[in-house]
């Protein structure tokens, strides 16, 4: 699955890492982190992938928040 294909290696170790910090697991943080940073990802790259997963997570909340108002 982390090999080199239609996604680069290093673009699949950054979204295994966004996915790790939504899962909030430590293991896999630490892994995929430092898998991402030996294909050669940045702390920027690594900075950007944080947001997006801040950015989703926190989507979840705001999305099921309409169904405060349902009624």
């Amino acid at each position: 699955v982390f090999e080199e294909g239609a996604i680069s290696a290093q673009y699949k170790q950054l979204i295994a890492v966004a996915v790790a910090l939504t899962t909030q697991c430590p293991y896999c943080i630490e892994l995929h982190t430092q898998a991402a940073r030996k294909e050669g990802a940045t702390d920027a790259q690594l900075t950007e992938a944080a947001l997006v997963a801040a950015a989703i997570r926190a989507g979840g909340a705001i999305t099921h928040a309409t169904h405060l108002f349902d009624k």
